[in-house]
């Protein structure tokens, strides 16, 4: 006989986890919807060639490779190049800007560790235009952010805000535009390796960035205060790089107008320091952290880019877009005891008990109840009382109806509130409020409890 087992890397949820995640994901739906974004769906399995257009990278790597025939196929590491794959092949089809989100799972063969799944969850948006795409855009993707974490019951985090026009105008103010890549790559991992690290990786090895340049770049990202003062001290930069000055009044258009989108300024901060590792994006990056648990890093991530499709098409598609990971975020959230336990994860509104072997009865009433929203099921299996009850308990479900001789001749049901114990004699309509205004009671929380 084989041991179940389930591979490193990999998370299976019991069924009350899982109902806690799915209401996680339709609140992002919910959230997504609510700025005009549309669901998209795309294959997990796509033609190793299209998924590695770019090549090369730890991609190669981590991709998982499946042969089929004389087919190269991989599994997809990411929803980004899917998109890219997509808005080329539908160009024709889609109107622009193309707003899309997606939840979806990917797959990347690295080390399993805590916190780091082979295959998880990604929900990302993006906002794809067709030659030039507004910097309103930028501006508005911090308030989607805001508005769902705030949604899912975040109230300590913050949104960290940058441009990488700013960092590349100020390295090539330096004369170190040559390798500004590998420098904000390192200067990325600021937060992980502090600031000693950071230096020495710029003045060692192959970027040889003199000591001098390297505390001048180390203060300017070091640059502290509020938003608008933190721009004020840009602004004596100003005038001394063309592509400095862009990424400037770009970062200005999006502090601008965050008020207008919804989003406090205590939720919302330009660093400097942030820079994304990747070299896809060219303007706004953003990532948001916890601000209590600054150990578990970005929790939402993304930024601007140019071209979104230059491998599949001969057309500008700039585009901006954020990714959350989720089954990293929910891993996270369980691990720091911050999943709101009292919110309901059962699979039912009431739990149906006929009492008498005519079952038409109670098929008629479930019926009715489900047609009126309450989710409902039938217990039909030949159990004592106490386990039929303890059924229901055990999968929380809140309610039970029992249907005995007594409740069937007054034209009645039995309603037992599972978690109070009352159980009182009420019509088949009185019995259906009963139900729907304690489940929504029950449900009026957020699917996390921030400590």
């Amino acid at each position: 006989m084989t041991k179940p087992r389930t591979l490193s890397g990999f998370m299976e949820l019991l069924p009350r986890r899982q109902m806690q995640m799915e209401r996680m994901m339709d609140i992002l739906r919910n959230t997504f919807a609510l700025y005009g974004f549309t669901p998209l769906d795309t294959p997990l399995v796509e033609s190793a060639d299209v998924l590695l257009a770019k090549g090369g990278g730890e991609t190669e790597k981590q991709i998982y490779r499946v042969n089929k025939g004389d087919n190269d196929l991989a599994l997809r590491f990411d929803l980004t190049v899917p998109l890219a794959k997509y808005v080329a092949l539908y160009y024709s089809q889609l109107s622009f800007p193309f707003r899309r989100y997606q939840i979806g799972k990917v797959y990347r063969g690295e080390r399993a560790q805590r916190g780091r799944f082979r295959e998880f969850y990604q929900a990302d948006i993006d906002i794809i235009g067709d030659g030039k795409l507004d910097i309103l855009n930028e501006a508005e993707i911090p308030a989607i952010i805001y508005r769902t974490f705030s949604s899912l019951g975040l109230r300590r985090f913050q949104i960290r805000v940058n441009n990488r026009k700013i960092l590349n105008g100020f390295y090539d103010m330096l004369g170190l535009s040559g390798v500004s890549d590998e420098i904000m790559r390192t200067v990325d991992k600021l937060d992980k390796i502090g600031q000693d690290q950071v230096r020495e990786l710029m003045t060692d090895g192959e970027m040889n960035v003199p000591e001098e340049k390297a505390s001048e770049i180390l203060r300017f990202i070091s640059i502290q205060g509020d938003n608008d003062e933190v721009l004020s001290e840009l602004g004596r930069y100003r005038g001394k790089n063309e592509i400095f000055d862009q990424g400037l009044e770009e970062l200005e258009a999006v502090t601008r107008n965050l008020t207008a989108f919804g989003v406090p300024e205590e939720f919302f901060r330009v660093d400097l320091s942030i820079a994304r590792g990747l070299d896809y994006y060219t303007g706004t990056v953003y990532e948001t952290a916890m601000l209590d648990h600054p150990e578990i890093g970005s929790i939402c991530s993304g930024g601007r880019y140019d071209n979104l499709a230059e491998y599949y098409i001969d057309r500008q598609l700039p585009g901006v877009g954020i990714s959350i990971g989720l089954t990293r975020l929910f891993y996270v959230l369980e691990e720091q005891g911050m999943l709101n336990d009292d919110l309901l994860t059962a699979p039912a509104d009431v739990l149906v008990l006929p009492m008498t072997e005519n079952l038409s009865v109670a098929v008629t009433i479930a019926t009715a109840l489900r047609n009126a929203g309450v989710r409902t099921q039938i217990y039909t299996e030949d159990k004592k009382f106490k386990q039929k009850l303890s059924y229901a308990d055990k999968l929380g479900i809140p309610y039970v109806l029992l249907l005995g001789p007594d409740e069937l001749a007054a034209g009645k049901v039995s309603l037992k509130d599972m978690a109070t114990g009352e159980q009182v004699l009420v019509t088949q309509e009185e019995a259906v409020t009963r139900v729907s205004e304690g489940v929504l009671e029950r449900n009026s929380g957020t699917p996390i409890l921030e400590m």
